[in-house]
């Protein structure tokens, strides 16, 4: 009798226990949804700023483009149009990344919300990536078609050496902005930790929620 009433007791415990566990595990796993969460929206200030500085940054270079059209300065016209459609695309990519942050659901299933952090990581490699782009063009704009004949040799030639090295530059950085890449000194110090970050940690807990869900289930 006093066997049974131990097996009872241990049998007891021992079902508290693993419901005690299964709710500590839901309550981790909601604590990381909310802090995935915030770390998402920790990166909504930075990229508010950016479209709104980009829009301004946009608007200024097509008001010269617009005022300098008459001139018809080539090397101006090219640069600057190229410069600026750059920057369009970058607008369009965070106001996109905006739209993305905004309708992360932590209580949607983990599949979704990893798809959605999986876009933030593509549009922020891809916007970096075109913005380098536009480098060479910086070396450019204030050239003038007129120089071509009565120009200095010397001149030419080291204008010639900085705009390949500024290409050359841009196309490095255009192949090598890559997810492979992260862990390298020159990607951690091009992208900072303002952007990068968040996404890095909002998916690192995304794991953990997984692994608490396949423990659970």
């Amino acid at each position: 009798m006093q066997d049974i009433e131990l097996r009872q007791i241990w049998k007891s415990y021992d079902e508290k226990l693993k419901e005690q566990l299964v709710f500590n595990r839901k309550n981790t796993s909601d604590i990381t949804k909310m802090k995935v969460k915030s770390a998402l929206i920790s990166m909504r200030p930075i990229k508010l700023f950016t479209v709104l500085a980009g829009i301004l940054w946009v608007l200024f270079l097509d008001v010269l483009l617009i005022n300098f059209f008459p001139v018809g300065n080539l090397f101006f016209l090219i640069s600057i149009g190229f410069i600026s459609l750059v920057n369009k695309i970058a607008v369009g990519i965070y106001v996109y990344q905006l739209i993305l942050i905004s309708v992360v659901d932590i209580n949607a299933p983990v599949m979704g919300t990893q798809k959605k952090i999986a876009g933030l990581v593509s549009s922020t490699l891809w916007v970096t990536r075109i913005l380098m782009l536009q480098l060479p063009f910086w070396t450019t704009f204030f050239l003038n078609s007129a120089w071509i004949g009565s120009g200095n040799l010397i001149f030419w030639i080291i204008q010639g050496v900085i705009t390949v090295a500024f290409a050359a530059i841009s196309f490095w950085l255009f192949i090598n902005i890559r997810y492979e890449n992260r862990d390298k000194r020159w990607f951690k110090f091009l992208f900072g930790s303002y952007e990068w970050t968040p996404i890095m940690k909002a998916q690192e807990m995304l794991v953990q929620i997984n692994e608490y869900k396949e423990i659970n289930d």
